[in-house]
This record gives C-alpha cells, structure tokens and sequence, in this order.
C-alpha cells in the first residue's frame, strides 16, 4: 500500500531535486565497504526496485536516460550504448544531431521533462552526457552543462531545482565498440568492484556538493549486460520526509517496491512542481506503509525480487517446452490408447494431473522459493508437488465416482485462486511462469493474458458444472443465470481498472459466456450473433476504459491511456503493434504444438468417435449437454482472445491445455472405465448403455 501523502518529500511541490543515474547498478552491488557513499544514501532514503525496461529485451544507457526524457518507453532505434557527449553552448549544451530523435527514430516525445521545466521559466543543471540527454528541451539544448560535479558553474546548484547527474563509471566498462555485449557477464567480479568504486566516489563527489534541502533521487537506469535485471531505486527523505525506512513504490506498478523509469519523469516535475506533460506515463514515487528493517534487510529482499525475477524468466523457456512435449504426448496416447479402448484410467488421470499444473504455477508462489539455495529447483518441484496434490485431491475425493467431480475441483480450484489474486493485489501472478515479471516488464499487476485464458476457461467449466446438475432438476432458467452471473462477475474482475485490467479479456470473454448461455437455454448461435457479441465485448472494454479515462492522469491504467490515445491518434499504432505481437506468436515453437495437438484431437473426435476414442467425447457431452456448451463457449472465448491479444497463441494454447484434457476425463468417467456405475451420489447406472457401447 501507498501513501497518497504521507511521505513529505514525495508530494511537496517546489523542491530542489536532484537526479543521480547509476546505469547497471544492482542492488546486490551494494555493501557499507564496498559502496559507503551508495550505502549512506539508502540509509536515508526509501528504496525499492527499478524496471528498466523501455523497448528492447534489454535497456541501454542511451534508452534509459531518453525515457527518462520522454516520460515514455523510448529507444534510440539503432546500436545501442551510451548517450551522445553534449556540444557546449554557453553555460549550457546541445545534443548532437537531437533532430534524429524526432524526424528519424520516431521518439515524437523526446525532450518533455525538459521543455516542460523550461516553459514553467525554471532552469536545468546536467552533470555529464546522459543528464544532458535526459534535461534536453526540444530543441536538444540543456540550460546549464557540466562535464563532471568539479566543472559546475558557480550559483548553478542554488539557481536550478531540477538536476540531474550521469555517473556512468560502472556501465563505460561494459561498452565496446559503442555498444552494450550482446549476452553474457563480460567483467569479472574484481573488475566490477574496481568500477563500483569508481561510481560510488563520484556519487559521493556530487552528493557532498548538494544543497542541504535537495531531494536525491538515485536510479540504476539501464541494464548492463545481455541480461535484464531489476536495478537500484532510491529517494531521500531530507527536510524530515518520512522516507528512511521505507519501501519505495508508485502507482503505476501497483507494488510497494516497485517502479518504472516513467516514473523518474513524473517523479522530477512534481517535485520540482512542474505541470507533467499528459504523455507522460508515469506517475511520482511514493514510500509505502511496509517499513524495510534497515538497508541490509532492504537489500536482500530487494536482491531476492531480481533472482526471483531472473528465475522465471530462464526458466519459462524450458518450462512451456515441457508443457507442449506432454501434451502433444498426452494427446497421441490417448488417441492410440483409446482406439483400443485401454488404459483408460491412466488416460484419465493424466488428464487431470496435466489439467491441474497451470494453477500450480501460482500456489507454488505461497512459499518462498526463491529464497532457497537452489530456486530452479524449488520452483520445479513446487509446481510438480502442486499439480499431484491436486490431481489427488481431484481424484480420490467423494466426488470422483461423478464425471463432472474432478473437472469441478480443478476448474473450482483454478478459478478460486485467480480470483483471489485479483482481489488481493495479484502476488501470485508476478514471478510465476505463468504470469509476468518486473524483470521483463510487460505488466506488474492484474490479470496477465496466460492467466485471462486460464481464468475464463475455468470459470465457463465451473458454472457448466453448476448448469448441469440444475438443467437435470428441471430448472434450465437458473442455470442460464449462473453462467451469466458467474461468467458477468469474473469478466469485470478481470477487465475493471486497478484489478484485472484486461483489455482483450474482456472482448474475448464476452461471446465465451454469452454462447455458453444460448447453447444452455437451446437457443441457436450464428456467425452474425456470434459477431454482434465480439462487438458487445469491444463496447463494454471500451466502456471500462472511457471510465478509467475520466479518472486523473496519474489514477489512470493502460485502459484509460487507451482512450486519450483514439482521441490523439495514437491508438491505431498501439493496434497494429500489438497486432505484429500476435502475428510473431502463430510460429511459437511451444505454443502452437498444443493448439495443432488439442484441436487436431478434437476434431477427429468428434467426426470419427468411435475410432478416435471409443467414444469419450460423445460420452461426455451425451452425459452433460452443458459441458458442451462450456467447452464450445471456451474455444470461442479462446480464438477471440488469440485475435485480440499481444499473447496471440498463448491464450488460445492454455484454454485448450485445460479444457481439453478436464473434458476428456468426464468422457472416460462417464463410459465407467471399469468402475461400478454411478449418478450424481455415484450410485444410478445411468451410462450403462454408453459402457456397453464401448466394450
């Protein structure tokens, strides 16, 4: 939790602020002996994690001091390394060749911290070439230039209030041939302190400098290698802000330790008390209520946030192959097993053991694996751990004699626990393979797109369970109203502002419910319907959205930013952005194996059922005409969300990794398997015809 206006010097307008990059400085880096300067000022300040990321996988110092400038992820557009060294010009300097930024490159905000300080009739003190890039106005010119915290102008300190320095002794190490390596750690341990000492001595020359009353903001701005990591964020709390201590957050992250370099922008004029330009995305550093227990402690948490971090993003790769391998496998055994109308049981159980290890990437999240030794391993071992102890529970319950029983436990248990994610700050999401990472950077709250697919899918197999047992008592109009009830209440969780914050979610999820209740309450579904109710889904996000837009610029999500972009023209860019996403995402190596596998099998199927699989499918659907309903609402709700989201095929791949294999154990259970016959208590033989059928 924030503090809207506790902290003193994160909401006081009219202060001395002074910006100090530290590009490549990691919070693992510092010490009391090995960084002390770096060190006093964590032990006077709030400090949390920083998200570097601008537009590539990794961020270099040239991208990082021009978002600083932007307000906005921004990127240079060609080989990347430091910033260009400013041409001086009077007491001030100019950017070299600045036109390119705008006219070339496409960066059309470039210069906005700048200007905006320079039209409010105050002026800029950079301290070396990234500050200059970063304090430029539009026209690439800084007010006053210094090439190192020796070289500044007399007064200038005293008569500026936004400043900004460049210590890039730590990151001019790692830059050959004007660039950042492309992979790898290219420095030694000892090479790295060597270049740690030097940042901290020159941190240290600027900070013995500074008026008193100044407040410091210090960013770890750019990565420094291959690698993305989580960086160094700090803000003092001088003129006794309540800040020491504490953990620093912002808003546009919705975590109390961390923020992203948009923030540095918005952070540097409202301090300065500079009206923030309306493209800046980024909203003014906050110190929250959660207190750090000193800066050692501080430092291992914050540590333990990048390994975690780092974790899951080496990891991911390995893990969606695993997945795609045991699905394809999954999918091709039971296709030759039940051909031959064996191993039905083991098919059954499979399916439920695969269906329930997409919401073991979450629970694995309740204990704390990355504090161990060996976090790979732990995290792996959670998820296997998980995903057995809910096929156990799935399977060995009251309720495995019914068909729909362990389809209902894990689609209950999967829908549960995102639910309550959502409602509870959605920790278990971010650092799970599953979900995203601070690390990578493309969300920090809310509702991710692998989840969105995993969390539809799950809430349209829950409320046909609950259809089924009330279409079978005769009331079909109850049944209609909890799959629109159920599925209407997880669509708003996942699409309103600030919970789920699903844009294409809620698109695609509209027509998944909608259909699921029209084929429920045996109403016809055409393509035009089907049409009408993709554009109901496009009317209510953006409906959402409009209302998050009237909300102030620093309340807003990405929902409301969406709105201010189709007034300004922007949207269409974002679209087709997004859209180039989804395209790359058709040729994924461990995505599209799972949608060619799952459909492929259900396909034949369905058209050849008694070859393909002895009859599972039928089974399941003669068994319960609203489980087909939810699996067909599902797919739809899939397809859409693959059309409509960055993820593309992620969405569509992890619905049918669910419903598929759940769908396919209420076949088997339903043909007896070679159990005793059941019904809804597990006694009526009320499939005996179907078990016949399939001996």
């Amino acid at each position: 939790m924030l503090w809207p206006g506790a902290a003193h010097a994160a909401t006081q307008a009219d202060e001395r602020v002074m910006l100090i990059g530290v590009p490549g400085l990691r919070w693992s880096d510092l010490g009391p002996d090995t960084t002390p300067n770096l060190w006093r000022l964590a032990g006077r300040s709030a400090v949390g994690s920083l998200s570097v990321r601008t537009v590539g996988r990794v961020t270099c110092p040239y991208d990082g001091w021009l978002t600083v400038s932007a307000g906005v992820r921004s990127a240079v557009g060609y080989g990347c390394g430091l910033p260009p060294v400013p041409e001086p010009s009077g007491t001030g300097a100019v950017i070299p060749d600045y036109g390119y930024l705008h006219e070339v490159a496409g960066q059309r905000y470039a210069g906005a911290l700048g200007e905006a300080v320079r039209v409010a009739g105050q002026c800029t003190l950079a301290i070396g070439p990234g500050a200059a890039l970063a304090l430029a106005d539009r026209s690439g010119r800084v007010g006053v230039y210094a090439p190192s915290p020796e070289q500044i102008p007399s007064g200038a300190l005293t008569r500026c209030r936004v400043m900004a320095a460049d210590v890039d002794d730590l990151i001019r190490p790692y830059v050959t041939g004007g660039r950042l390596p492309a992979d790898g750690e290219p420095l030694g341990p000892q090479q790295r302190a060597a270049a740690l000492r030097l940042a901290d001595a020159k941190a240290g020359a600027v900070l013995s400098v500074l008026p008193r009353e100044t407040i410091v903001l210090l960013a770890g701005l750019s990565d420094h290698g291959g690698d993305p990591h989580l960086r160094v964020a700090m803000m003092s709390g001088e003129n006794g802000g309540r800040l020491p201590g504490h953990f620093l957050g912002a808003a546009s992250t919705h975590r109390d330790d961390i923020t992203i370099l948009p923030d540095v922008t918005a952070t540097m004029l409202s301090l300065a008390g500079v009206a923030t330009p309306p493209a800046v995305i980024g909203v003014p550093w906050q110190a929250s209520e959660r207190r750090t227990g000193g800066v050692e402690a501080a430092r291992v948490e914050l540590d333990r946030a990048d390994v975690a971090g780092q974790t899951i993003r080496q990891a991911g790769g390995v893990f969606f192959t695993t997945v795609a391998v045991l699905q394809v496998a999954f999918y091709l055994a039971a296709f030759l097993l039940l051909r031959r109308g064996r191993g039905l049981t083991a098919i059954r159980v499979a399916a439920v053991a695969l269906a329930s290890v997409p919401v073991s990437t979450y629970l694995v999240n309740l204990v704390g694996w990355h504090r161990t030794g060996t976090p790979v391993l732990a995290l792996a071992g959670g998820i296997v751990v998980s995903a057995l102890l809910l096929a156990a529970v799935a399977l060995a319950g009251p309720w495995r004699r019914a068909p729909l029983g362990p389809l209902a436990v894990v689609a209950g248990v999967t829908a549960a626990v995102l639910a309550g994610d959502l409602l509870t700050g959605t920790t278990l999401q971010l650092n799970s393979v599953m979900g995203y990472s601070a690390v990578v950077g493309a969300r920090y709250y809310g509702l991710g797109n692998i989840p969105f697919a995993l969390f539809a899918t799950s809430v349209l197999l829950l409320a046909s369970t609950i259809a089924h047992r009330l279409t079978r008592r005769g009331r079909k109009g109850t049944a209609v109203a909890v799959v629109a009830g159920l599925g209407g209440f997880a669509m708003i969780l996942g699409g309103w502002p600030g919970v789920g914050s699903d844009f294409g979610g809620v698109i695609a999820f509209v027509p998944g419910i909608a259909v699921t209740a029209m084929l429920i309450a045996g109403k016809r579904v055409s393509i035009v319907k089907l049409g009408a109710l993709c554009v109901a889904g496009g009317v209510t996000v953006m409906a959402i959205a409009y209302l998050d837009y009237l909300r102030p610029p620093g309340s807003q999500t990405h929902l409301g930013r969406f709105v201010g972009q189709v007034f300004t023209g922007e949207a269409l860019e974002v679209i087709g952005r997004k859209f180039g996403a989804m395209i790359g995402t058709l040729l994924n190596p461990n995505l599209m194996p799972v949608v060619i596998a799952a459909v492929a099998f259900l396909v034949y199927a369905l058209l050849r059922p008694e070859q393909a699989t002895a009859g599972v499918l039928p089974a399941a659907f003669t068994h319960s005409p609203a489980l087909r309903a939810g699996l067909i609402g599902t797919l739809i709700s899939g397809v859409v969300g693959m059309l409509v989201n960055d993820s593309g095929a992620a969405v569509l791949s992890m619905a049918l990794a669910l419903a598929v294999p759940l769908t396919l154990s209420v076949g088997i259970r339903a043909l007896g398997a070679g159990d005793p016959p059941y019904d809804e208590a597990g006694q009526d033989p009320a499939s005996s015809s179907l078990v016949s059928r399939s001996n």
